[in-house]
Order: C-alpha cells, then sequence, then structure tokens
C-alpha cells in the first residue's frame, strides 16, 4: 500500500503578510510559490518565504489543521512560526538551486 503525505504550510511575504496553504507535494508547490506561478493572494503579496509547515499522512488531518490555522488571529499564527522558526528563516531557501560538484562548473550544464 503506497503511503500519503500532506503539508500544512505558511509562506511569507517581506513586509510579513501570512498565507496559509496545504499541499501533497511542500518541494513542488513552494517552488510554485517561490516562481510566483500561483495565481492569487499568494502571488500578488509576494509570498515566497516559507516560514513553517507540518507534515499529515492522512489528508482529512491536513485539511482540518489548514482551517484551523487559516481561522487564529495573526498573534497566535506568528507565536506558532517562531515556536519553531524564531528567526523567520526561510525553511526553503536552497530548494531548487543547481548544485556544483567537486571538479564541475555549472557554466557546462
Amino acid at each position: 500500500m503506497r503511503e500519503h503525505e500532506y503539508f500544512v504550510y505558511i509562506v511569507c511575504s517581506s513586509s510579513g503578510t501570512l498565507y496559509i496553504g496545504m499541499t501533497n507535494s511542500i518541494y513542488r508547490r513552494v517552488l510554485q510559490h517561490k516562481g510566483r506561478e500561483i495565481e492569487g493572494f499568494s502571488a500578488k503579496y509576494n509570498c515566497t518565504r516559507l516560514v513553517y509547515y507540518e507534515s499529515f499522512d492522512d489528508v482529512t488531518k491536513a485539511i482540518d489543521r489548514e482551517k484551523q490555522l487559516k481561522r487564529w488571529i495573526r498573534r497566535k499564527k506568528i507565536a506558532l512560526i517562531e515556536s519553531k522558526n524564531p528567526r523567520w528563516s526561510d525553511l526553503a531557501e536552497k530548494w531548487g538551486a543547481q548544485m556544483a560538484f567537486a571538479g564541475e562548473s555549472i557554466a557546462t550544464k
């Protein structure tokens, strides 16, 4: 039986605007946010920095958690982010970056 993984995540803009979403591929979805490929709120407000995420093995639990977080007041969302990521670092800063291995040149790729 194939196992599934779902994620609830928070991305933010440089000005602090928060966007909460849910996906079955955190890597793909965050790269879409970074490339502003998803039309709507997150693109409009440039929410591209992954600052928080949780994983679930049940889609219903992930959806329920997403709905719960969206109902929270901003102060509570900030406390959640800072409990795991006090500096608001971009947890996906290097995702999708090209890597050069010893003896290789990025220009040749």
